[in-house]
C-alpha cells in the first residue's frame, strides 16, 4: 500500500479484500489513481476538531509494533495535529487489556483502535457505543464468537485481518519438507485464533499425507517444555499466527534449532525469531488500512457495524537465511530473505 494517500478507504478497498479476490495489476492501480481524483474534495474535517483515539496493543513485537505503526500513519496522513493517538501496551496479559479498555471508555475517547484479538474482546466487553478498529486479527467470527458470519460484526467493531492462505502455508512446508512423515502444531491454547488456524492447517496437511499432532502451551512459561517434546516426535513445526509464540520466539528457536527441527512459521516476525519460512503478509499494510477506516469511522460517520472486514491479498514467500544456513536448507529461488538485524558487536 503505498503511503501519503489523500482519497479516502474506498481506495484500500481496491486493495485489501476478501482473500482471493484480488484484481489484475493495472486495472487496480487505474482504479486507485480514479479513486483519488474523484473523492480528493468530498471530505473535509472542522479545524476545530479534534480526535482523540485509544490504542490497545496486546503485547510488544515485531508483527504488532508495525501494525500500529501503519494505524498511526494513516491517521496523522488524514487528520495531521487533529488526531490524538494515546498508544498503550498490555505486555501480553488479557487482565491489562480489561483495564486500558475501560480507561480509554472512562476518558470518552472517540475510537478505539484494538491490537490482535485478546485487545479487541476487551474493547467490545469494555463498550458498546465507542467504535473499534481491530487489526491483527486473524478470524473475526471466531474471535467474537459469531455464528454464520458474513463479513461483518454487526456491532461496534471492524477492522482488518491478519489471516494469510493456510492452504499456501500448507504447500509451502509440501514443497520443502516432501519427505517429513509428522508434523508437530505449536501454539497458544488460549488464543481461539490459533486453534482456527490450527484445525484448518491440519486438513490441508493431512491431505498432502502427513500425520499431524498439536502441541499447546498455557502461556511463556511452559512454551519450552513443549517445543521439546515437539521436536522430539516431529519432522517439522507450524507455528500460526500466534501473540505468545511471537513473544517467545528466541525460546522456541533456542530449542528447535538445537534439536535441528525446522519450522514453518504463520508470518514474518515470528519466522524472523525462530522459523525457516513462512507465507506472510505484510503488517504495516493492514494497520495502514485499519487508520483508512478509522477515518471513515471518525469522518464520515461509516457505521462499524456494517462496514466489511478488510483482508490482505498480496502474499510474500519468505526466508530467515540465518537459520537456513545453521539447518543447511537450501531455499528455492522464488524465497525472499527476510532483512535480519546485525549483531550487536
Amino acid at each position: 500500500m503505498k503511503k501519503k494517500i489523500i482519497a479516502s478507504v474506498l481506495a484500500s478497498v481496491m486493495v485489501l479484500s476478501m482473500v482471493g479476490c484480488g484484481t489484475d495489476a493495472a486495472a487496480q492501480k487505474e482504479a486507485e489513481t480514479a479513486t483519488t481524483t474523484e473523492t480528493t474534495e468530498e471530505t473535509t474535517t472542522d479545524a476545530n476538531q479534534t480526535y482523540n483515539v485509544g490504542v490497545i496493543q496486546l503485547v510488544q513485537h515485531p508483527a504488532l509494533d508495525t501494525a500500529t505503526e501503519g494505524f498511526s500513519d494513516a491517521l496523522k496522513e488524514k487528520l495531521g495535529d487533529q488526531v490524538e493517538i494515546n498508544v498503550q501496551n498490555a505486555s501480553g496479559d488479557t487482565a491489562t487489556c480489561a483495564t486500558i479498555a475501560n480507561s480509554f471508555v472512562s476518558d470518552n475517547v472517540d475510537l478505539i483502535m484494538a491490537n490482535a484479538t485478546p485487545a479487541m474482546q476487551a474493547s467490545s466487553t469494555a463498550t458498546n457505543s465507542i467504535p473499534i478498529v481491530a487489526t491483527s486479527i486473524t478470524d473475526y467470527g471466531t474471535a467474537l464468537g459469531i455464528k454464520d458470519w458474513e463479513g461483518t460484526t454487526g456491532i461496534n467493531v471492524t477492522g482488518t485481518s491478519d489471516l494469510a492462505p493456510l492452504d499456501g502455508q500448507a504447500e509451502m512446508l509440501n514443497e520443502l519438507f516432501p519427505d517429513a512423515k509428522e508434523v508437530g502444531i505449536i501454539y497458544c491454547s488460549g488464543e481461539d485464533n490459533s486453534l482456527y488456524q490450527a484445525n484448518q492447517i491440519t486438513t490441508y496437511l493431512e491431505d498432502y499425507g502427513y500425520n499431524v499432532t498439536a502441541y499447546t502451551f498455557s502461556d511463556s512459561a511452559d512454551v519450552a517444555t513443549v517445543v521439546q517434546t515437539a521436536c522430539g516426535e516431529s519432522d517439522v513445526l507450524y507455528v500460526p499466527t500466534d501473540n505468545v509464540a511471537a513473544s517467545c520466539a528466541e525460546t522456541i528457536n533456542n530449542v528447535a534449532l538445537t534439536a535441528g527441527v525446522p519450522i514453518i512459521a504463520g508470518e514474518e516476525g515470528i519466522c524472523k525469531g525462530c522459523g525457516i519460512a513462512t507465507l506472510s503478509i505484510s503488517y504495516y499494510d493492514i494497520g495502514y488500512a485499519a487508520g483508512l477506516m478509522a477515518y471513515e469511522i471518525l469522518v464520515n460517520g461509516q457505521d462499524p457495524a456494517t462496514y466489511e472486514i478488510q483482508y490482505a491479498t498480496e502474499f510474500t514467500k519468505e526466508y530467515n537465511p540465518v537459520i537456513a544456513e545453521a539447518l543447511g536448507i537450501e531455499l528455492p529461488d522464488d524465497y525472499v530473505a527476510i532483512e535480519m538485524e546485525e549483531e550487536a558487536e
